[in-house]
């Protein structure tokens, strides 16, 4: 994506699209990483010159560097069955503050041999490092691994020592807008910086919410859904740590307080087994439907990839509920559950830190859904303002702007997105959703 910063607005045009497929091998699923790095850099140079570049992606994934800085093998994908079987949590969550998903980076770690490794990368600075040749860690990235202290802003020394993780593969910690080298020419073909920004994909996303004041709720949603609100100070309560909440970093020292929910995965898993038939057609369709069915996006069921229909049938019937019957009752019950499952999410996120609500801001794909914005409207019986849709990629973008001296606080920034960005608001109707919970 590239970005125009002008007096008052901030424009995107999209420059290069690339799949980005994971592969098995020998039964683990990895990330292409390699051929990511090649669609960034045929990216770049389509895009250019540009005055600068910034890199954002899903967190919890890591490459690990050999002492010269060589990569040992391609990261392993955060659906690999490998951490299945965790089921306790191995960070103390007053230290970490970190929602328990098997998968996090601590999990995926103890099953690591490392004694090989000098460094672990998050993803984006794995990219930056191939692009730059420094090594770093930036911070809402390092915020989601369950080995950073979130009172500290420092990685969890006495943690990974008592796990037994090795100190030196820990890369100091850098401040979101750093500028990490100011010609990369080498590899785009023209001068330009890289620059540190938010690159949790949700940070990012969260710093292009068009909020106007602070009691808002958001919702992050593509493949996965990021429900929460944005706070000054972590929660660390034990209420909060039995309601599965995590506490992120974002930018200007908040806090992300949020609780992943399953997103628009378990839909386009179904999109693909039918054959990626026209969505628009099936969601018209879906909107008339009628369906009492719910399941729970975040059942361990609807994780890896799939048959994701026979899997809502069999929850169905595991809950004695009557299955969705076709594909227009199917993709009902998926939404209405996604609705459901938000409602739970902002209600545990107000009670728990004492934020009140009174708008939620739907950000990223799912923000083009409008049935899904309507059932969260009725659901949550709140206003959802609907957009940006390239919400991380306005964040992005904000941040370098900021790095120059474009835009000033979150506050600037939010308002450059609200006088630039198209949005939508869905009321809720006085009925509420349809009946029915699970």
């Amino acid at each position: 994506m590239r970005a125009d910063v002008s007096a008052g607005r901030i424009e995107l045009a999209e420059v290069h699209r690339f799949p980005n497929r994971p592969v098995r091998v020998s039964g683990t699923l990895h990330w292409d990483i390699l051929g990511l790095y090649r669609g960034v850099l045929d990216g770049l140079r389509a895009a250019g010159p540009a005055e600068s570049l910034g890199i954002d992606s899903w967190a919890v994934d890591y490459g690990l560097l050999d002492p010269a800085g060589r990569l040992i093998g391609n990261p392993v994908h955060y659906r690999d069955g490998r951490t299945a079987d965790v089921t306790e949590r191995v960070d103390p969550y007053g230290v970490t503050g970190l929602q328990f998903l098997p998968f996090n980076t601590v999990n995926q770690l103890l099953r690591e041999r490392l004694d090989g490794a000098a460094t672990m990368l998050m993803i984006p600075d794995l990219l930056g490092y191939w692009l730059t040749g420094a090594i770093g860690a930036e911070r809402t990235n390092a915020s989601t691994t369950g080995l950073y202290d979130v009172t500290r802003r420092e990685w969890a020394w006495d943690l990974i020592a008592g796990l037994g993780l090795p100190r030196r593969i820990f890369p100091e910690i850098s401040q979101e807008g750093a500028s990490l080298l100011d010609d990369v020419a080498e590899e785009v073909g023209y001068a330009t910086r890289v620059v540190k920004v938010a690159s949790h994909d949700t940070a990012s996303a969260v710093v292009a919410v068009p909020a106007e004041t602070s009691r808002f709720a958001y919702i992050s949603c593509g493949t996965w859904s990021l429900v929460g609100v944005e706070l000054p100070a972590p929660v660390l309560t034990e209420e909060s740590r039995l309601a599965n909440f995590t506490n992120e970093a974002g930018v200007d020292g908040t806090t992300r307080y949020l609780r992943n929910v399953m997103g628009l995965w378990i839909l386009q898993e179904c999109l693909r087994v039918w054959g990626n038939p026209p969505l628009e057609p099936l969601l018209a369709e879906a909107a008339r439907a009628r369906t009492e069915a719910v399941v729970d996006p975040d059942d361990a069921a609807f994780l890896p990839p799939g048959d994701m229909p026979a899997r809502i049938a069999d929850h169905c019937a595991r809950t004695g509920q009557r299955a969705p019957e076709g594909r227009a009752q199917v993709v009902r019950c998926i939404l209405r559950s996604l609705a459901l499952a938000y409602r739970r999410a902002i209600d545990d996120a107000v009670r728990l830190s004492g934020r009140p609500v009174e708008v939620v801001h739907l950000v990223g794909g799912g923000s083009l859904n409008e049935l899904l914005c309507r059932l969260t409207a009725d659901a949550t019986g709140l206003p959802v303002v609907a957009g940006p849709v390239e919400a991380a990629a306005l964040g992005n973008a904000l941040m370098q702007a900021r790095a120059r001296g474009l835009v000033g606080d979150l506050a600037e920034m939010r308002d450059l997105v609200r006088r630039s960005a198209g949005v939508r608001t869905y009321e809720p109707h006085g009925g509420g959703i349809d009946h029915g919970e699970y």
